[in-house]
């Protein structure tokens, strides 16, 4: 079914005028609900721990947009004017949404999911046990993985465009830290903690000092890292500045907990933040 879904996809993509063809929405329409449950993922990780991006399955998600209709969206005193409606059947699913929590049809959210007030966007897929916390935003494609915590404020970026382009990847294990910001593809691998207020972009420096000689990443955190905001001096035309990076300084202990807390883990390195 998938391979047909993906032919029918890809001519669309092609010609944007067999949008007018009733089959053709109909296999898009089966491909963001199969995206909903989960059987379809906008990125998938491989046996050999690298991540796959499956481009057609979003050119369904852009060439959702188009073949819908503006419509009015009623949620008890709540009204919402959009093109996508609400997820709904959350009981059903055995995920937990707490007033204000809304994410949009299409985004897959597994059994155990907590979401506080919070946003999640249409092709994002949410892992088993992950705590979306207030005011998180996970925004299309995002994948995150099990038992995840999402601190208060957290943006997860997403993406579309470029269709090959891979959305934001938070694998396993992983706690981040209020108010941090992962955007542009960036990769946080399992168990990773990031302390409060880290920026992770596609060209932010990620600077390990756990060493002898500092070694620097972007848009990458190695597994069980603990990352908190640093700055290294930069040499501009106006003069010398500090620009905001984030530094790995110690390794999650395999004896921790992989309920701890953020305080826990940092405490470990004698940081606090």
């Amino acid at each position: 079914m998938c391979e047909e879904l993906k032919k029918t996809v890809e001519k669309a993509w092609d010609n944007r005028e067999l949008l007018g063809d009733e089959r053709v929405k109909q296999a898009i329409r089966d491909a963001i609900d199969l995206l909903d449950k989960g059987k379809l993922r906008t990125a998938e990780p491989l046996a050999d721990g690298t991540w796959q991006v499956n481009e057609w399955v979003k050119k369904a998600v852009i060439l959702y947009f188009p073949i819908q209709q503006i419509e009015v969206i009623e949620a008890g005193p709540l009204e919402f004017h959009d093109k996508l409606k609400l997820k709904t059947g959350y009981r059903e699913l055995g995920v937990r949404v707490v007033p204000q929590a809304t994410a949009r049809y299409g985004a897959y959210l597994a059994p155990g999911v907590i979401m506080m007030p919070s946003y999640v966007n249409i092709g994002a897929y949410v892992d088993e046990g992950t705590m979306v916390d207030t005011w998180v935003t996970v925004g299309s494609c995002a994948q995150i993985g099990k038992r995840v915590h999402l601190s208060g404020g957290v943006g997860i970026g997403g993406v579309l465009e470029p269709v090959q382009a891979a959305p934001v990847i938070i694998e396993d294990n992983c706690f981040v830290g209020s108010r941090c910001i992962v955007v542009e593809g960036a990769h946080i691998c399992r168990e990773a903690v990031l302390g409060a207020n880290v920026v992770i972009t596609g060209s932010t420096k990620i600077i390990d000092v756990t060493g002898r000689e500092p070694k620097i990443y972007k848009g990458y955190v190695p597994p069980r890292s603990v990352v908190i905001p640093g700055s290294y001096t930069k040499q501009f035309p106006a003069g010398t500045y500090q620009v905001p990076c984030a530094l790995i300084i110690g390794q999650r202990k395999a004896s921790t907990d992989l309920k701890t807390t953020l305080n826990d883990a940092l405490r470990e390195f004698n940081v606090s933040v």
